[in-house]
């Protein structure tokens, strides 16, 4: 909404608050409805694997990027992944140019959350030298534009990129860049779901204008046999067990839907 806040922006947020507790959207969709999903693959050269997801007018762009490095101390046979979220002043106005701020931290974190929990990278097969040398794989996400459920958009585009990253050829000490023979080693599609509450209804894929008026916000993420393998909850409002149930149960048959949407 453009303008002061004032009349305009507390009659916008009695609209949705009205809407919302007869279970009605703003956009006319569906508690559970996401609006149109879109992803493509492969659509960074550079990259050892890319993806674009456009969640409505939302757009995420996601590339991955293998090199070599050490391992943790505590893991020294298990290759490394480091997830990372830029937010561009040109997706939103709210984006300021500098440091990741707490939001852009905590898309990062949401999104290697479900990715590490679920273990979608087989990180044993990323052991090159136990304790000297491993792969490492660095997730860039990139906002394109900021509509609302950033969450839900981001962990699809990096779900999808590391599905279709191929590894560059290692010859001693040098990695050939221009040869990618060898796939990623991975194993799952987990799939992050978010909800949004307002009011006393429960939405999923939340636009910008119903995360602005939201009470709290819920992302969960499965692996691919229905199991939760992360949670993160967002704002000040609390969670029934009722209602965690309806929402998960809700999920599951989402997460069926976007998984189909990975190739």
């Amino acid at each position: 909404m453009v303008g002061k806040v004032g009349d305009g922006v507390i009659l916008q947020k009695q609209y949705l608050l009205n809407l919302a507790s007869k279970g009605e959207r703003i956009d006319k969709r569906k508690p559970d409805e996401y609006r149109k999903i879109v992803v493509e693959k492969d659509v960074l050269g550079k990259a050892e694997g890319s993806a674009r997801v456009k969640i409505g007018e939302t757009e995420v762009i996601v590339g991955v990027k293998i090199d070599i490095g050490e391992p943790y101390p505590d893991k020294p046979d298990d290759g490394v992944m480091i997830v990372g979220a830029e937010f561009s002043p040109v997706a939103s106005p709210r984006f300021e140019a500098g440091p990741p701020d707490e939001n852009a931290i905590e898309l990062a974190r949401v999104v290697d959350r479900g990715i590490r929990e679920s273990g979608v990278i087989d990180t044993k097969k990323l052991c090159i030298k136990k304790g000297e040398r491993v792969w490492l794989v660095n997730v860039d996400i990139h906002i394109l534009n900021h509509s609302g459920n950033l969450m839900d958009a981001a962990a699809l585009a990096a779900v999808t990129a590391l599905w279709n990253s191929k590894m560059p050829e290692l010859k001693g000490d040098k990695l050939n860049y221009e040869k990618k023979t060898k796939k990623l080693p991975v194993k799952f599609k987990p799939i992050t779901i978010t909800f949004a509450r307002i009011g006393e209804s429960l939405f999923t894929d939340p636009n910008l204008d119903e995360e602005n008026v939201m009470d709290m916000r819920l992302s969960v993420a499965f692996k691919d046999d229905d199991n939760v393998c992360a949670l993160q909850k967002g704002g000040i409002g609390t969670l029934s067990l009722e209602e965690i149930e309806k929402m998960i149960e809700t999920a599951i048959k989402k997460s069926k839907e976007m998984r189909k949407l990975i190739a």
